[in-house]
């Protein structure tokens, strides 16, 4: 668990993507326990009901889903919902953006696509 939170965005978004990188990254799996909100309030010391918002945003999502009595779980399909998920955010976040722009600046796609293989030299 990363020990410091941003101050540019909500503690339970950072919650919520914390839980989803781990996810991605292979440190947690299908049906793996997470960190329960008393964990994460004490960890980053916040109220135990801004980590659950967190958790139930990832819950809605159907990226974790809860055993009464026993915590919050990871699906079997979270790592897929969430790749689509970060995907999407990608492409609007920066490459709708960067092709909007090559447009303008009359950057043929081929151009752009031979900058990325070559890793970006110009």
């Amino acid at each position: 668990m990363s020990d410091r939170l941003k101050d540019d965005q909500p503690i339970f978004q950072q919650i919520a993507e914390l839980i989803e990188t781990n996810i991605i990254d292979g440190d947690l799996h299908a049906n793996d326990k997470v960190p329960s909100t008393n964990e994460f309030a004490k960890h980053f010391q916040i109220n135990p009901a801004t980590a659950a918002k967190g958790i139930n945003l990832l819950v809605s999502q159907e990226i974790i889903y809860k055993k009464r009595g026993v915590g919050m779980f990871v699906t079997e399909q979270a790592k897929e919902i969430i790749l689509q998920k970060r995907k999407s955010h990608f492409y609007e976040q920066y490459m709708r953006p960067l092709l909007e722009e090559a447009d303008r600046i009359q950057v043929h796609k081929d151009q752009l696509i031979t900058w990325i293989k070559e890793g970006g030299k110009v």
